[in-house]
């Protein structure tokens, strides 16, 4: 009897511990996909600086092979007045 008693108690403890983890997960699952789903759909500050970094990378290389090409042209024009 005092076994069974002692066995009762054991299990019952084990699987309130179980179940109290349970519990905590079914709760807090909402709310951590809620974060994520906002995560996914803010930009930080870190990434919006990364991204108006890249295109004004981007604008400047337009420019500059912009800036190459009329060169280019005016050196040819320059040679077929020349000749």
């Amino acid at each position: 009897m005092v076994w069974r008693s002692l066995s009762l108690a054991l299990s019952l403890t084990i699987l309130s511990g179980c179940v109290g983890s349970l519990v905590k997960t079914v709760v807090t699952a909402p709310i951590k996909a809620t974060g994520a789903v906002i995560d996914a759909a803010t930009t930080s500050q870190a990434e919006a600086d990364r991204n108006r970094g890249r295109e004004i990378r981007k604008q400047e290389e337009r420019e500059a092979k912009e800036r190459k090409r009329r060169e280019k042209a005016a050196r040819s024009q320059i040679e077929r007045e020349s000749q």
